[in-house]
């Protein structure tokens, strides 16, 4: 029996085998298995699961350390107690803090994935942390998905060009990624019990293209099991996703953990492919799937011994690759500096969108004002520490009111009215409504707080809570000159709003220099330049999952009618007008795009499209505009969306100046996933390469043939 399950086992994993034979085994190869082969069944058990809350037990006579992880997307978290979720209470664990992924998606910028990568790998290193859990890329599926503010956007492309520098940069830093959530985490709500069902086309070109490029492009070292189930399995002992699709496809030879209590079994998860189990139960660690009850799996031949010592080679594969067991001087890592806090002041400001400026309200002239308004508890709030497992000891969080008084005060009269609560209050409304009409300018400060955007739950509804909506139409009614800045990491609805607030600047939450980029922004010191990585609906009945009544689910199943209609391909090509629109943005400068064209007009199925056109900066401000390219194949066996984003492209000008961008579009990135086939199929005919700076805003068009 037992030697029937270890050619079950060397078959299962032949493809891997196969791949290490035709690239040669190098000397590190060598090195795992001589370990290996040192070890213990009980020493190389003890690799695969933790031994307190955010470690992995080393093995001290073969030199092996502990292994450190911490959360940690957008900053690296403050020390945790070794067995419960208390802080540990250090005095030197404070770190930068990001703004979380929707923000960083936002500034359409890859070298600032790049930036923030480096900053929290040498923040990682320098508190001896070797994994930092992150970057979160699931499909913002919903508006009410409690992670949606951990997580990138709604389109597979905009993902996979933010996640790879972000990934790259941050292991160079001698520290592993785990990517996450692997994979259709796309609610919080039974996230611990759904099951979710999709077809294989909307699971190969929206729900996996940023996890393929995460692995096979950012080179990602480790990857982290999702809670919830994918076809009837549970994602930490799924064998298609573990075995199938991440190893064999996408060559994946790092480590596959569970997210904290993902683990449901030994024998299947062990055969399926994962490495190792992280929890939060308080029992004893030897006690679970992947302590003891492995060590008996194998001792009766449930589970081969190759199976076990692939996992521990995976484990020191990834040691090895980020120092840990030498090969170099590790990178020693530092913390807060000046370098550190410039990244996170430019990724705040560089993702402000402005949503609405009516009147060409914003900038503000402070030169012709004399008394400003702030209003809202989102100018007083610090969100660095909140969101559960995000939450970051922010070394410092500058609020809004704190910048506004620093910056503008010697040239400004500004007063402060907290305008909402948890719960509506006329009494802070009249008070706000007062304090509007003695200003030249009313800014309220609304949006979401951590109370809605946050791990473990999903909103219940889109709407602004706290009375928002009426604080805000009360107080653009005694002032016309009212700014709105949405402080919110997922969608909102403004549709109350939109036609009594001139202006709307959506903010994000800003990370440690929130305040600053938020006045600097308002003041026109910093142009806006971020665009929506997500359709802004009018109302929550207009998303797909909830157009078609399937969100959060019924009986603990969930299947996605939507399809590949997620997102802008919904609203795109059911004609549905969105309060905004995906890759919407506007700026306190204009710009024109002209001149495109393509290398050729017929393409070989192998080729790749060389696109060009001039951007020109027409306005008088120095900015930054985001041009992308979508496609569409009008004429197909398939249904296909209205169009997709193939490329993008950020671009910064002075005024009158002009420059001419090429980008680059595989004809394969043309295809769609043929169910029939198994296999991608870009077919032959006519397709639209579509130029714009929004889904909804289409400059010029080309027509190419694919032959």
């Amino acid at each position: 029996m037992k030697n029937q399950f270890i050619l079950f086992f060397l078959l299962m994993t032949a493809g891997v085998v196969n791949a290490q034979n035709v690239t040669g085994v190098d000397s590190r190869e060598e090195r795992i298995r001589a370990l290996v082969g040192k070890m213990t069944l009980q020493e190389k058990v003890s690799l695969l699961h933790a031994n307190s809350k955010f470690y992995v037990g080393g093995i001290k006579r073969l030199g092996i350390p502990e292994w450190a992880l911490s959360d940690g997307p957008h900053g690296v978290r403050a020390e945790i107690d070794r067995d419960d979720w208390g802080y540990a209470g250090w005095t030197n664990d404070s770190a930068t803090c990001f703004p979380p992924g929707t923000a960083l998606a936002a500034t359409w910028n890859p070298r600032l994935a790049y930036e923030r990568g480096l900053v929290l790998g040498e923040e990682a290193r320098c508190r001896n942390k070797d994994v930092l859990l992150g970057p979160g890329i699931n499909i913002i599926r919903s508006p009410l998905c409690g992670r949606n503010f951990e997580y990138l956007s709604e389109d597979p492309l905009l993902i996979s060009k933010m996640a790879v520098p972000y990934i790259r940069a941050l292991q160079s830093k001698d520290v592993a990624v785990s990517v996450k959530h692997w994979l259709a985490n796309n609610q919080e709500e039974h996230r611990d019990s759904i099951d979710v069902y999709m077809s294989e086309r909307a699971l190969r070109e929206i729900y996996l293209p940023g996890f393929k490029a995460a692995v096979m492009e950012g080179g990602a070292y480790t990857v982290m099991a999702a809670y919830n189930r994918y076809r009837g399995d549970w994602c930490s002992e799924n064998d298609w996703l573990g075995r199938q699709i991440l190893r064999k496809e996408f060559g994946f030879k790092g480590v596959l953990m569970t997210d904290w209590g993902a683990a449901h079994s030994t024998v299947k998860a062990a055969l399926a492919g994962l490495d190792l189990e992280m929890g939060t139960d308080i029992k004893d660690y030897n006690e679970w799937y992947f302590a003891n009850p492995l060590v008996r799996a194998v001792e009766e031949g449930k589970v081969p011994v190759p199976a076990v010592d692939e996992k521990v080679a995976n484990v020191l594969r990834v040691m090895f690759q980020t120092k840990v067991l030498g090969e170099g001087q590790r990178v020693k890592g530092k913390m807060n500096t000046p370098e550190h806090q410039r990244a996170a002041y430019n990724s705040a400001a560089e993702a402000a969108v402005l949503l609405q400026n009516n009147g060409n309200l914003l900038p503000l002239h402070l030169d012709k004002i004399r008394r400003v308004a702030v209003i809202g508890d989102n100018a007083t709030r610090r969100h660095c520490g909140g969101g559960l497992s995000s939450e970051i000891k922010a070394l410092y969080e500058i609020t809004p009111l704190e910048a506004l008084r620093q910056k503008w005060g010697d040239r400004v009269k500004i007063s402060y009215a907290q305008g909402y609560e948890k719960r509506l209050d006329w009494k802070l409304i009249d008070e706000a409504v007062n304090a509007a009409k003695q200003a030249d300018v009313a800014i309220v400060f609304g949006g979401l707080n951590h109370d809605f955007d946050t791990e473990s739950s999903d909103k219940r509804d889109m709407a602004l809570p706290y009375g928002q909506q009426v604080l805000i139409q009360e107080v653009a009614k005694a002032n016309p000159n009212t700014v709105v800045v949405i402080v919110a990491g997922s969608p909102v609805e403004l549709a109350g709003i939109v036609d009594r607030a001139p202006s709307i600047l959506w903010a994000w939450y800003g990370g440690m220099e929130a305040g600053n980029a938020v006045a600097d922004l308002l003041s026109g010191k910093v142009n806006p330049s971020g665009k929506l990585p997500f359709t802004l609906p009018v109302s929550l009945a207009q998303s797909p999952a909830h157009a078609l009544g399937n969100y959060p689910g019924r009986g603990l199943k969930v299947n996605y009618e939507e399809d590949i209609l997620v997102g802008y391909r919904w609203f795109d090509t059911k004609k549905i007008q969105p309060q905004f629109p995906f890759g919407y943005g506007l700026s306190y400068t204009r710009f024109a795009v002209s001149r495109f064209s393509t290398d050729k007009s017929s393409y070989g199925k192998d080729e790749t499209i060389r696109a060009r056109f001039d951007v020109k900066n027409t306005g008088e401000v120095y900015g930054g505009e985001v041009v992308q390219l979508y496609a569409s194949d009008p004429v197909c066996s398939v249904l296909r969306p209205e169009k997709e984003l193939k490329a993008f492209e950020k671009v910064f000008l002075q005024p009158g100046e002009t420059k001419t961008v090429e980008v680059r579009v595989k004809v394969a990135d043309l295809a769609f996933y043929d169910d029939s086939r198994k296999a991608w199929n870009a077919e032959a005919g006519e397709y639209i390469l579509q130029l714009g700076n929004s889904s909804r805003t289409i400059f010029q068009k080309v027509k190419i043939l694919v032959k």
